[in-house]
């Protein structure tokens, strides 16, 4: 897959787009960096495949518009497993 960036660009394109996946969990999927996937998706995809480019970026968007939500509930359920874990202590 390191061998053929601009088929790797339009992969990680088409997965963003067909699961909503950010940038993180791209990267985490194909096994690469989030360098990786950002350069691919925002210059190479460009080149290679303008119409997919569009679809993804206004995937990108949303995530970027929602990060803050994902980001208040991770830190809500990490605050509920201390405390959880604090009430099973005390038993």
């Amino acid at each position: 897959m390191k061998d053929q960036p601009e088929g790797r660009a339009v992969m990680l394109g088409r997965y963003i787009t067909e699961t909503g996946a950010t940038v993180r969990g791209a990267a985490n999927k194909f096994g690469i960096s989030k360098s990786t996937v950002h350069k691919d998706v925002s210059e190479r995809l460009r080149r290679e495949d303008p119409q997919l480019y569009r679809r993804v970026k206004e995937v990108l968007e949303k995530n970027k518009q929602e990060r803050h939500i994902r980001g208040g509930l991770a830190t809500k359920r990490k605050y509920a497993e201390i405390a959880c874990r604090r009430r099973s202590s005390f038993r």
